[in-house]
């Protein structure tokens, strides 16, 4: 019987995960989850279960899911001596997918969730006896502002990054590439780009980062001001296609030692003029009033976006402040090779569609739950 201990099962990547687990397994899982007292730690396990649809009568899957407090960026987790031995002995697969995907937090917090937890989880690996896989999420950012497409290796040229989440996340592989250079475990890195909803249906646990940007792509937060975006493009993958594929290479140890970049490659990926154009005629056709569609010149619209953060009463000023970092993903070009994820998903069988396939379904889902209620109002 194999037994995953799986961090950030809260998140988009790892709730995902633990759903495509409990399809296609048998195993137990150990879930690692922040909470302060028990009844918290309780209650966030019954909200994960309403979210994997798993009804409270169904003994046999609840069973097979065990809920710990405890915290990635802790040493030993933060558990007892004791609880920390146990699950040492008994996990025979790890897939670390826990991480604050916020893009502005000062380095050193930045760092402490993604270097921290990477040092407690690789002390953990080597500590369990039975372990036959390491399976840890990073991010295609990584390769930060890289000026040639990012490819399925260990990073080593110098670079710079969008913001401290991607600068954390690249020093965190550094991390793991030096401890498997000074004695290897069999660890697979997966390189997500912008994890979206699932690809048949658009659900997903949290919005985060591609919503976001939906929001500023609407106009409604920029009195419809948009700047150029030329040939610009966002890549973005749906987390069912994530947690397949994180899954899947948990379960293959040939996979050991690679590095995949799940993502919709470079052919794939969707013009940003095409995503704004999809969302706001999808808006449009729910009845949600939108402001007129005016383009400005990238360094007109810069400046322009630094005075209103200045002068915008409070209620705005934070979302004002935090567009220069969406507006870096949105005019930056950038690719991410995708050669081996392709190649491994075909001598599987398996295809990766295409997310202008899946993109209505992740807006009418985000849509539904966001702005329902306006649309119901109109």
């Amino acid at each position: 019987m194999k037994v995953y201990f799986i961090t950030g099962a809260t998140g988009v990547v790892g709730s995902s995960v633990v759903s495509a687990l409990l399809r296609s397994t048998d195993a137990k899982l150990k879930l690692l989850i922040r909470a302060g007292t028990d009844a918290e730690l309780a209650a966030r396990l019954e909200r994960l279960f309403e979210f994997w649809r798993v009804p409270q009568d169904d003994a046999g899957t609840r069973l097979r899911i065990e809920a710990i407090a405890g915290d990635t960026t802790l040493s030993r987790f933060g558990l007892s001596s004791s609880a920390y031995g146990s699950l040492c002995e008994v996990c025979t697969n790890v897939i670390h997918a826990a991480g604050l995907v916020r893009m502005n937090l000062p380095l050193d917090e930045a760092r402490r969730s993604a270097v921290g937890s990477a040092r407690n989880i690789v002390e953990f690996a080597r500590a369990c006896t039975k372990l036959q896989k390491l399976d840890v999420v990073s991010t295609v950012g990584v390769g930060g502002r890289l000026q040639q497409p990012v490819a399925e290796r260990w990073l080593t040229e110098p670079r710079e990054f969008h913001n401290t989440y991607e600068q954390a996340k690249a020093e965190a592989e550094d991390y793991l590439k030096a401890q498997m250079e000074l004695a290897p475990l069999p660890l697979t890195v997966h390189r997500p780009s912008m994890v979206v909803g699932d690809s048949h249906d658009g659900r997903v646990i949290s919005f985060q980062v591609f919503y976001f940007l939906c929001e500023f792509l609407s106009g409604r937060r920029t009195f419809g001001l948009y700047p150029e975006f030329g040939d610009a493009r966002l890549d973005i993958i749906g987390c069912d296609i994530v947690a397949e594929a994180i899954c899947a290479a948990s379960a293959d140890p040939q996979t050991s030692g690679r590095i995949f970049n799940l993502c919709s490659g470079p052919v794939d990926a969707l013009r940003i003029d095409d995503l704004k154009r999809r969302l706001r005629q999808t808006l449009a056709d729910r009845g949600i009033a939108l402001p007129a569609d005016r383009v400005l010149p990238r360094r007109w619209y810069a400046k322009l976006a630094a005075l209103a953060a200045r002068v915008a009463p409070p209620s705005a000023r934070k979302a004002l402040s935090t567009l220069p970092i969406y507006l870096a993903y949105l005019t930056d070009s950038q690719a991410f090779d995708d050669t081996q994820f392709r190649a491994w998903l075909g001598a599987r069988g398996r295809a990766r569609p295409a997310p202008a396939d899946y993109l209505p379904k992740v807006l009418d889902f985000y849509l539904r739950q966001r702005h329902g209620a306006e649309t119901a109002r109109t």
